[in-house]
């Protein structure tokens, strides 16, 4: 699976992608994760990646030019060095006002695409004539959020899906029995050692029990749970 981030902070993502997991997932070839810097892309002698909106308000807005001559090379380039169809990549603006990104997503992500382009958002937005502008290269684009509220930029979104679609990848965590949201889901808690802290705080009888039936039985309750609380809250 190959990841690539168009971006104006290029530097923002290395450090994550540089340290445990996604750095062993790149090591042994089952990532790659190439960051671009939308301003390499830029036309404008002073390397300038936004203008004013049209229409008033406030804020910036980044311009199409820098960000579609950045895709065009990119594709051109998986042209020449790739075998993979066009069904097999995904571009993806990250915006607050795309659809939420989810578990099932990340799933399927690692299933059905060989490569993720995604395009990160900041101040007021992108153009929105960008997406014509894939469309008429042949791709399709996705809008995507990581939840419902405005961050900064669409850096980290970037690196949330990164993270979230590569440990559905055969390999990246070591056994698919890694993998807690297909044996229980999310939310069930976790203990280890020492069994009993500061005297109080103890560990639940049930995991020293060696009776995996119970153990299997109360993980099961905890996730069905968290599941209740999840849908009640939203």
């Amino acid at each position: 699976m190959r990841f690539d981030i168009l971006t104006i902070f290029p530097e923002v993502s290395h450090g994550y992608f540089n340290e445990s997991i996604i750095k062993r997932a790149q090591k042994k070839k089952l990532v790659e994760i190439k960051i671009w810097d939308l301003r390499k892309f830029s036309r404008d002698k002073h390397k300038k990646v936004d203008d004013k909106p049209y229409g008033g308000g406030p804020g910036m807005v980044l311009k199409i030019e820098p960000i579609a001559k950045a895709l065009e090379s990119i594709l051109k380039l998986r042209r020449r060095t790739s075998k993979s169809k066009t069904s097999d990549v995904l571009i993806v603006l990250l915006s607050a006002s795309g659809k939420q990104f989810n578990s099932k997503m990340a799933a399927n992500f690692a299933k059905k695409y060989k490569r993720i382009i995604m395009i990160c958002g900041h101040y007021e937005g992108v153009d929105e004539r960008i997406k014509k502008v894939v469309l008429d290269l042949g791709f399709r684009i996705s809008d995507l959020s990581i939840g419902h509220y405005v961050l900064t930029g669409g850096e980290l979104p970037a690196m949330v899906i990164v993270d979230a679609v590569s440990r559905h990848i055969l390999g990246v965590l070591g056994t698919g029995e890694s993998l807690e949201e297909k044996r229980y889901g999310v939310g069930v808690p976790s203990y280890t050692r020492p069994e009993i802290f500061n005297k109080k705080y103890r560990v639940p009888k049930v995991l020293l029990s060696g009776d995996h039936k119970k153990i299997e039985a109360w993980r099961l309750k905890k996730a069905r749970r968290f599941r209740d609380n999840y849908r009640r809250q939203k």
